[in-house]
C-alpha cells in the first residue's frame, strides 16, 4: 500500500518569518526544486543511506516519505517540518528519536535551500522548534550535531548560544565516511532562562 490518499494530521508552527509545518504529497514539486538545485550543496553532508530518500524524481519515494513521517508523529517518536519563507519551501527540519521516560529528549537536524541560506531563516526555525519540543512537548533535552567543518550549520546553534559539549568522534556516517560531530545542547532549565530574550529576537514582530 503506498502513501496515496493518505490523511495527514498538519502541525503549523508561526515564527517572524518562517512557517513550519507537516510535509505533504502536495508539497512534492516545490520540494523537489531545491533539492534538484542544491544536490551538491547538499549532499555532502548528509548520510548515505539518506540519499535514497532524497531523490528529487521521485514523487513516490516523497510520498512514503511524508507518510513515514505522520506515523512517527501518531507514535510521538518524531515530528518534520517543511521551512515556508514567503509562501515559498525553502528547507526542512526534524525533531527526531523522541525518548520518553527518563530521557525526555530528542534531536534536531535541519538544511535549508541555498539561496536563502544566510537571512537568519534556520536560527528562527530552530527557535520555534525549541519552544515547541520545550513548552508543547514537554521535553527536557534537546540536542543538534554538527560536523564541525560544516561552518553554515555550525553558525546556527552558534547564534542561538547552544551550549557546546564537545566532539563524538566518528559519530555518524556521512557522505560514506564515519565523521566526528560536535555536539550542542539545551535543557529546558536553559530554555526556561533564555526563552524571553530568545523568542524576542527570533520570533517576535520587530518594532519599527
Amino acid at each position: 500500500m503506498t502513501a496515496r490518499g493518505a490523511i495527514y494530521s498538519s502541525v503549523n508552527l508561526h515564527g517572524r518569518r518562517v512557517v513550519l509545518r507537516t510535509l505533504t504529497e502536495a508539497d512534492f514539486d516545490g520540494w523537489s526544486d531545491v533539492r534538484t538545485r542544491c544536490h551538491d550543496w547538499l549532499v555532502k553532508w548528509e548520510p548515505r543511506s539518506a540519499h535514497a530518500s532524497h531523490l528529487a524524481e521521485d514523487r513516490r519515494s516523497f510520498e512514503n516519505r511524508c507518510a513515514l513521517r505522520e506515523r512517527e508523529r501518531q507514535l510521538g517518536s518524531g515530528y518534520g517540518f517543511g521551512i515556508f519563507y514567503e509562501g515559498r519551501f525553502v528547507g526542512e527540519l526534524t525533531l527526531s528519536s523522541i525518548q520518553r521516560g527518563p530521557l525526555q529528549s530528542a534531536f534536531v537536524g535541519y538544511w535549508i535551500d541555498e539561496a536563502v541560506a544566510g537571512r537568519g531563516l534556520m536560527p528562527e526555525a530552530v527557535v520555534v522548534v525549541l519552544q515547541y519540543a520545550f513548552e508543547t512537548l514537554r521535553l527536557h533535552r534537546i540536542e543538534v550535531n554538527i560536523i564541525p567543518r560544516n561552518g553554515a550549520s555550525r553558525r546556527v546553534v552558534e547564534k542561538l548560544g547552544l551550549r557546546f559539549e564537545g566532539v563524538a568522534e566518528r559519530y555518524l556516517e556521512i557522505d560514506g565516511a564515519w565523521e566526528d560531530h560536535g555536539r550542542y545542547a539545551i535543557t529546558a532549565e536553559e530554555w526556561s532562562d533564555r526563552a524571553p530574550q530568545l523568542v524576542a529576537d527570533w520570533l517576535l514582530p520587530r518594532s519599527n
